[in-house]
Formats: structure tokens, C-alpha cells, sequence
């Protein structure tokens, strides 16, 4: 449950004479500040003990993030609009009004997040809509250019591997190499027959000039945390 204080801020943007629009972007300015608004608390204190509420905390991971870059979140999410719209609908119904006006339209086709959201998909251990929605949204996500667990919104890796294994479990058992996640589907995708998806320079891994960035490290500070320490400072040389 959001807290009172930032559930009035919140709802004070619009009522501030500022359209609506121009008042969502200015929230969707900072990921922490997204964060915080979905949920109460900031990433660092979100109590993820069960099923529920680490659904949840992925979810608003993966919408503080995707908020922070340019267009429209529904599209940096991969999600239409009324999948976007039954999302925070029922997952953040206190924010939703203010959500909505940042999701247009359906995401553009894309060939490849596409192959990705299917593999997904092919794999899931949970039913209802929210592995469906995560499906969409790990593999658009999977399309940035940093780790999957930073493209995520995710606080390490160890968040990414728990939501695959709930989720997605035959897929995640499969990799038992403790291969970096994105190199890891598309290695899958390699082996699947007519997807016509050739990453591989050689059939084993052990064999191959790129063993380094599959199996390398994936630690550090997630790029969320580093811009709220950013922020933080930022106000303390102001002040």
C-alpha cells in the first residue's frame, strides 16, 4: 500500500493546473521515484518473502525502468495497451490514471523479441496472466544493451534467476552452466530447429572465441541504483 503522503503527492500532479501528460513525464523522470510510487518503499527495502509480493516488485522494477527512457512505456515494455491497461489496472490501481497517459498504441513488431517472448512462453510453470505478461516484457527488455537483470529494473541477478525459475522452469533448469541469461535464450533459439536464429560460431561453448561474454561475470550496481545514489548526491550539493 502506498503511503499517504506519496499517494496525495501523486495525486496532486494533475490538480496543480499541469496537464496531465506534462505532469506524468515529469514523474517518470526517475526510476527510484517510479519505484516508490508503485509500491511505498524504495527498491533497496521491498520485502519479497513470497510469490505475491516478488511478482509485484518485478513488475515495478520493470516499469520504473522502462519509464525513464524515451516513448511510450507500454512499447519499452512489449506489452499492448490493454494488457498494459489489466497490468497496472490491477497491480497498481492507485497510479493507474497517471500510468495510462504514457501507453499509446501497440508495440511495433519485433521479429526477434518476439522469438524470445515464444520461448518463453513455450516454458511457463505458472498459468494466469502475469507469467503472460512477464513473457512479453522479459523479452522486450531482453533487446537493451545491458544485462538483462540491469534491463529489468532488477536489483542483481539473483532477482532475474528467482523470477525465471518461477515463471519460466523448464527453461531456467536448463541452464545448468550458469550462462548469462540473454546469451543463454538465444542459445536455446540456436537449437531450436527452423527459428533461423545463428549466434553460435561453434556447436560447444568450450570451443568458442566468445566464451567470455556468455559466461562472464554479470555483478554490480544495477543501473537504478547508481542513479538514485546519483540523485541523492546531487540534492546533498544543492542543499
Amino acid at each position: 500500500m502506498i503511503g499517504v503522503a506519496k499517494q496525495d503527492q501523486v495525486s496532486a500532479l494533475p490538480a496543480a493546473g499541469l496537464p496531465l501528460r506534462v505532469a506524468a513525464c515529469g514523474f517518470a523522470s526517475s526510476p527510484a521515484i517510479v519505484y516508490r510510487a508503485l509500491t511505498g518503499c524504495v527498491p533497496a527495502e521491498a520485502q519479497i518473502d513470497d510469490d505475491r509480493a516478488f511478482d509485484r516488485h518485478v513488475l515495478a522494477s520493470i516499469l520504473a525502468a522502462a519509464m525513464a527512457e524515451p516513448g511510450p512505456i507500454n512499447q519499452r515494455c512489449g506489452l499492448g495497451a490493454d494488457d498494459f491497461a489489466a497490468l497496472v489496472t490491477t497491480q497498481f490501481p492507485h497510479i493507474s490514471v497517471l500510468l495510462s497517459v504514457l501507453a499509446t498504441d501497440e508495440p511495433e513488431d519485433d521479429e526477434e523479441a518476439a522469438m524470445v517472448r515464444d520461448l518463453l512462453l513455450a516454458h511457463r510453470s505458472t498459468s494466469g496472466d502475469v507469467g503472460r505478461w512477464l513473457a512479453a516484457m522479459v523479452a522486450r527488455r531482453a533487446m537493451e544493451p545491458d544485462h538483462l537483470w540491469e534491463d529489468l529494473g532488477l536489483r542483481d541477478r539473483t532477482e532475474l534467476t528467482r523470477l525465471l525459475l518461477r515463471h519460466f522452469e523448464p527453461l531456467a533448469r536448463d541452464n545448468t552452466r550458469n550462462m548469462r541469461w540473454k546469451r543463454f535464450f538465444y542459445r536455446k533459439l540456436c537449437e531450436s530447429e527452423g527459428d533461423g536464429v545463428v549466434m553460435c560460431s561453434t556447436p560447444v561453448c568450450t570451443q568458442c572465441g566468445d566464451f567470455a561474454d556468455c559466461f562472464g561475470d554479470e555483478s554490480g550496481e544495477s543501473r537504478m541504483a547508481g542513479r538514485r545514489r546519483e540523485i541523492e548526491l546531487r540534492a546533498t550539493i544543492v542543499s
